[in-house]
């Protein structure tokens, strides 16, 4: 009912972390390497990404830890089955048990590109959907058809955004995806029961990486003015909620207070996080939206 399951052990599991070489991603995924598990990145730039797993082979604690990366735009159906295609492989040649599919997918590829509605291109609002909704999308898809087909237990988790809950001027081809994304969750969390596959999204806050640099360059004054008071995460300090959460079996995970109210006003379907806190949660929520 609440949405709380038996703790997950990422010690030994095969996670795959999408948009692994930098940001949130490389942040989980070194995260992931300190307890244990065997880690596969994947994104476009091979630079960052050779970089990127030294800093998992720095942080591994034990010495039959495994760490890939791979190099494939995921913003396609066909570049995500092709990344997750040549993960696979190397896993039954690898593994003791010929594993046919990681454990869990972790998928934090995506961006922001933040401006007008009125001031958007076709082309620039195409591509807000792929960086918010499909490119998380097309993974969850080859990776929920592959643990099907191998009858295996399994995790996928998403990246949402507190803009998956609200939104404001400046992000309107960013939040129609967000919002989508938090749909297609709570579509496969029900759909995953009949599989024993567990669905999680994180509704992430801004954070301080690379994804926000570059924002920042061009976002509109007001929307910037909208967002000075923001608190900004760590990566790592986001990472570290995510994975908790996912551990711990929550569905919504949320790592600041302003979007713990957000969530608990537009829960939907999902199962209840703060059964004793929800309704206090919800009275703030209602005094701010009056305001």
């Amino acid at each position: 009912m609440f949405g709380f399951g038996d703790n997950w052990n990422a010690r030994g599991k095969n996670c795959y972390v999408t948009g692994g070489s930098q940001g949130l991603g490389l942040a989980l995924a070194t995260l992931l390497a300190k307890k244990g598990a065997n880690v596969t990145i994947v994104a476009r730039n091979v630079d960052k990404l050779e970089n990127a797993l030294e800093v998992l082979k720095n942080n591994s604690p034990y010495q039959d830890q495994i760490f890939r990366c791979h190099s494939f735009s995921l913003n396609t159906a066909q570049g995500s089955e092709d990344a997750l295609d040549a993960e696979c492989k190397q896993l039954i040649s690898t593994t003791k048990d010929k594993c046919t599919t990681p454990d869990a997918f972790f998928l934090c590829a995506g961006s922001s590109q933040p401006g007008y509605f009125v001031e958007k291109t076709e082309g620039q609002l195409l591509y807000g959907m792929e960086q918010a909704y499909w490119v998380e999308a097309w993974t969850a898809h080859a990776a929920f058809k592959r643990l099907v087909q191998n009858r295996r237990r399994g995790k996928i988790v998403f990246v949402g955004s507190t803009l998956s809950l609200m939104s404001f001027l400046g992000y309107s081809s960013y939040t129609p995806g967000k919002h989508a994304l938090k749909g297609l969750a709570e579509t496969l969390r029900s759909e995953g029961l009949l599989y024993d596959i567990d669905v999680h999204i994180l509704f992430a806050p801004a954070m301080d990486s690379p994804g926000l640099a570059e924002e920042t360059k061009i976002k509109p004054a007001l929307t910037r003015k909208f967002e000075e008071d923001d608190n900004i995460l760590s990566c790592e300090d986001a990472a570290e909620t995510m994975l908790k959460g996912v551990e711990k079996g929550k569905h919504h995970i949320t790592a600041t207070l302003i979007s713990r109210i957000f969530n608990n006003m537009s829960r939907g379907a999902a199962p209840l996080v703060d059964p004793f806190l929800g309704p206090i949660l919800d009275c703030i929520g209602w005094v701010r939206d009056s305001q």
